[in-house]
């Protein structure tokens, strides 16, 4: 990496930060959160359908193997989510959040149409899967280039009393985005025959995201610059690439990293393997699976303004404490339960304690972690430690998971991640208490 900005136009011109209405705030926030759940439905959409695409695209091998070598695809694109981190990050300390986040939906909007066009293997042989690979670096760009940049808006936006609460959103909307793949699989699961659907209805959902990214371009074109941006860019302060931010800010860098680690890892873990994990172990139909995952999704995205709210009375290190000390401690016995269980109703309950418990992470997690940066370099210090901590532990969850169950250890998958939970916690142990110690100046 480098500390040269990348050369995607000019700033604007310096201006004094407006001040906002609570309706012109509540707007902003809305704006912002409508494109991520955009971004994220593109992501997920991915993995939502890998149990219909992957024989497609990988042909060879029994649905363990398949599954893993679409699971590598994901991982991919997740190795990508970094470089999109520094770029977009570098980018939207110097010409603002609203082009950021404009050109990261862009970005999406190019890999899903890609993905719903492409013919598979049977048409193109090795160089399908090459082209999958391809299309997926496009959205991991596209995804590490938004998180930093949605997060630093949304939080911004956020006034003092309630940042907590009103930048869970960045959270709920992510969720949601998960949710809506979901969705959209159960609803063509339902209208199409199963040989339809696994023929070429799959490509259905990366044609309806990226018709959606398109009208999110449109929408993040009107959205208002964030006043700490405009703070930062009237006072003429030094803009910070990668290697000096590591420099001044090792602490905060550091932090961030693990507690993404264990973070990424577990939601990974709970969500996206999960609906595989139901079906490949505990042994439940995919419609079955789909239902559960549903189900868990939406309790997990009602919970996160509440834990946000939390937050603001309590202090995001108490959330996080309680995340981290109880998911080091339940993950291995619910997993172990989950694995042979037979009632969809315990799964669910299980599935939504173990989501219940990460909240105290994800609800904060934005706005935690553009706290500890000041403007000038906040995009980019959210977004970088955040991309590589997902890139190596979120993105590889899956793989990971399936790789201990080839191994005939599956237990230690559980054990695993539980470990890594643990580590977080004793970092969030040491965390200084952002809510009070907050280097968003702006109200």
């Amino acid at each position: 990496m480098t500390d040269a900005a990348p050369s995607m136009g000019a700033p604007p011109a310096p201006s004094e930060p407006p001040v906002l209405t609570p309706l012109a705030r509540i707007r902003a926030i809305l704006g912002g959160a409508a494109g991520n759940l955009v971004e994220w439905y593109d992501w997920f959409a991915y993995s939502s359908f890998a149990l219909y695409f992957a024989p497609h695209f990988f042909p060879k091998g029994d649905t363990t193997a398949q599954l893993m070598q679409a699971a590598a695809v994901f991982w991919v694109g997740f190795l990508a989510r970094p470089f999109g981190a520094w770029l977009t990050g570098l980018y939207a300390d110097r010409a603002g959040r609203r082009a950021a986040l404009t050109l990261s939906v862009t970005l999406m909007c190019a890999g899903s149409f890609a993905i719903a066009l492409l013919p598979d293997y049977s048409a193109w042989g090795p160089l399908a899967p090459i082209c999958l690979v391809a299309a997926r670096l496009v959205q991991g760009l596209s995804l590490g280039g938004e998180y930093g940049a949605s997060a630093t808006y949304m939080s911004e936006m956020a006034g003092k009393t309630r940042r907590g609460f009103w930048s869970s959103f960045q959270f709920t909307t992510l969720i949601m985005g998960q949710l809506t793949a979901l969705a959209v699989l159960i609803l063509l699961q339902n209208l199409l025959p199963k040989a339809d659907l696994e023929a070429w209805g799959w490509r259905i959902p990366f044609v309806v995201g990226g018709l959606l990214a398109v009208v999110v371009f449109v929408i993040r074109r009107g959205i208002h610059e964030s006043p700490a941006f405009l703070a930062a860019q009237a006072q003429g302060v030094e803009r910070l690439g990668a290697v000096q931010m590591f420099r001044r800010f090792p602490r905060e860098t550091a932090m961030i990293f693990v507690l993404t680690s264990a973070g990424s890892l577990a939601f990974y873990a709970y969500t996206t393997y999960m609906q595989k994990f139901l079906v490949n172990t505990t042994g439940f139909t995919k419609d079955t699976a789909t239902a559960i995952s549903a189900g868990s999704l939406v309790v997990y995205m009602l919970i996160q303004p509440l834990f946000g709210l939390a937050s603001d009375r309590i202090g995001r290190k108490t959330t996080l404490i309680f995340a981290f000390g109880a998911g080091a401690l339940a993950t291995f016995p619910v997993m172990s339960a989950l694995s042979g269980i037979g009632s969809p109703w315990m799964a669910l309950a299980l599935v939504v304690l173990l989501l219940f418990i990460l909240s105290g992470y994800t609800a904060v997690n934005a706005i935690l972690k553009a706290e500890l940066f000041p403007a000038h370099v906040r995009a980019l210090g959210v977004a970088l430690p955040y991309a590589l901590a997902n890139s190596l532990f979120g993105g590889s969850a899956e793989y990971v998971a399936l790789a201990f169950k080839k191994a005939g250890a599956e237990s230690g998958f559980y054990a695993y991640v539980a470990i890594v939970m643990a580590i977080a916690f004793l970092v969030a142990l040491r965390l200084r208490d952002t809510q009070k110690q907050s280097l968003i100046l702006e109200d």
